[in-house]
């Protein structure tokens, strides 16, 4: 089997496969594992830019299963806020996000006694939605489901579905828009740390749940930590990982994948292809756009070109600072006024991320220092507006061809850069004085920065929209083809591309494929939980007053 990207979707499937006796390969572009699950050295200080919750980090689900499975949490600390996100208004008052309902209750109705039966309402919902969560299935995809196991899995939903059915058929943005105060009104659409116009309330519910059932904080060591624990788990297994191995294209030869061909001109050949990268560029580019019945042509050609289809990149800005700053909280979203948000180039909504990420990784930067994350959604087109140049360029360095180094933008980009960072900082140094003479290192990257490191679609992170018509059209042509093309045997899809969300959902993508693969080979699945290192440990990090 070869398998096409050593993101978390690529890695996963490759422990899978060799756990049901499949020879695997995986192929990497860059010199590192983990695609956008990352982080990247700036002097002394790491710059994580990715895992700020993992959903399943810790036990009583199926979640929690997959990243034993996958060697990913053994040997470490996990750790949990008390606070999912804080949201602070333009007027300094703040709504504190905790992850107890009963606390979160308590602390809303002191900021608007107005809202109690909506605030009552909202945290009843969120009580009921911790018992439902071990209800949630990851372990095997639906389409292999016996008619037993699916009626098992619906009967564990029977006690909530008038919850799942209220939470799903309503869109946060109007149901925040029932509080009656205005901060309220506007903190609820912030609490997944940016605004989500198509979510409905219940991946919030989702997501809160999960922390507050202490399974959705984070790892210690950070996301390029998660990767290699990952691959390492794969080496174990018998996997092999080659990287700076860039892929055009993919070998068929009468309507089967037999292999792919490295943009060196060198091919290698596989009985099964599996691609856990960027997914326009597996389907239109290393296929040449074939084997696309009529919903997938529609959903790659003309859906993934409408609005709000493809989950949006971000603009991140990294500060290495060399002092404390123990006032600073893990995450805030701050909302923004007109005139500083117009100077944030690309940015979808007036607010900006702000996580004291040091409080989440400390042993990614040195003693007594600070590493800070500010984040905004942003469109990429502006970003290409101001760029010259190659947005991916490969070359060669070390004796050896590299294929994600910096390329230059020109003076436009990079003034365009500096404008959001030196805004960030301004609004920063208001916030906490001193802030900008403590300045040791600094980075920002754009979702320009994303397709050059990954090569994914216009810099997304994570690939289709969910609960809108990209997201469900995939959703059901996986449910009716499997992880497959219609007309070409012995290829698959994997990642986040084969399905919607986040890095759960990728890890869970490659157990599910090679579901399909064992089905299709008639080969019984078998999957086993890594016990070379000791079971993770977990914390409680108190955040607010």
């Amino acid at each position: 089997m070869i398998v096409i990207g050593g993101g978390l979707g690529g890695l996963s499937t490759g422990c899978y496969a060799q756990m049901n006796g499949y020879s695997s390969q995986v192929f990497e572009m860059h010199e590192i594992p983990g695609g956008c699950c990352t982080g990247w050295g700036r002097g002394d200080f790491t710059f994580d830019c990715c895992i700020s919750w993992l959903l399943g980090n810790g036990p009583g689900n199926e979640m929690h299963q997959i990243w034993l499975e996958l060697g990913a949490l053994q040997g470490k600390e996990m750790r949990h806020f008390d606070v999912f996100n804080i949201v602070r208004g333009q007027d300094g008052r703040a709504v504190y996000f905790y992850s107890d309902p009963d606390r979160l209750e308590a602390h809303l109705l002191s900021l608007s006694p107005a809202d109690a039966r909506l605030i009552r309402s909202f945290c009843a919902g969120l009580r009921k939605f911790r018992t439902a969560l071990p209800a949630y299935p990851f372990l095997k995809p639906v389409g292999l489901m016996g008619r037993w196991e699916r009626w098992r899995m619906l009967a564990g939903f029977v006690p909530y579905l008038n919850l799942f059915r209220t939470s799903m058929s309503v869109l946060m943005t109007e149901y925040s828009s029932r509080f009656q105060d205005p901060l309220l009104r506007e903190a609820f659409n912030y609490i997944l740390l940016e605004k989500h116009p198509n979510f409905p309330v219940l991946p919030f519910y989702f997501q809160m749940a999960s922390q507050a059932n202490q399974s959705a904080g984070v790892p210690e060591g950070g996301s390029l930590g998660l990767a290699r624990s990952i691959a390492d788990r794969y080496r174990r297994l018998g996997g092999e990982v080659t990287y700076n191995a860039k892929v055009e294209r993919i070998l068929v030869e009468n309507d089967r994948a037999v292999g792919v061909r490295l943009v060196d001109g060198r091919e290698y050949r596989a009985d099964i292809v599996v691609s856990a990268c960027d997914g326009p560029a597996t389907l239109m580019k290393f296929l040449d756009g074939q084997y696309l019945d009529d919903e997938y042509r529609r959903l790659f050609t003309k859906t993934i070109e409408e609005p709000g289809m493809v989950f949006p990149g971000y603009v991140s800005v990294f500060l290495g600072l060399r002092a404390r700053f123990p006032e600073g909280e893990p995450t805030t979203t701050h909302l923004l006024d007109g005139a500083t948000a117009a100077k944030l180039t690309g940015i979808r909504h007036p607010s900006i991320n702000v996580q004291f990420r040091s409080r989440f990784y400390p042993e990614l930067s040195p003693d007594d220092t600070t590493v800070i994350y500010a984040t905004y959604f942003s469109d990429v087109e502006p970003w290409r507006e101001l760029s010259e140049g190659p947005e991916q360029f490969s070359r060669l360095r070390r004796g050896g061809e590299l294929h994600t180094l910096p390329v230059r933008r020109g003076r436009p980009y990079s003034a365009a850069k500096r404008r959001v960072r030196d805004t960030v900082v301004d609004f920063l140094e208001e916030r906490y004085p001193g802030l900008r003479n403590s300045i040791a290192v600094r980075d920002t990257s754009t979702p320009l920065t994303q397709i050059r490191y990954t090569g994914s679609y216009n810099g997304t992170v994570l690939g289709w929209q969910p609960f809108v018509e990209s997201g469900e059209t995939m959703e059901e042509l996986v449910k009716k083809h499997g992880p497959a093309l219609p007309g070409l045997e012995n290829f698959y899809l994997s990642g986040v591309w084969a399905t919607t969300g986040g890095l759960i959902r990728a890890a869970a993508a490659g157990r599910q494929v090679v579901q399909f693969i064992c089905r299709d080979d008639g080969v019984d699945f078998t999957a086993s939980v890594d016990d070379t290192a000791p079971p993770p440990t977990h914390v409680v990090v108190p955040v607010g007053p």
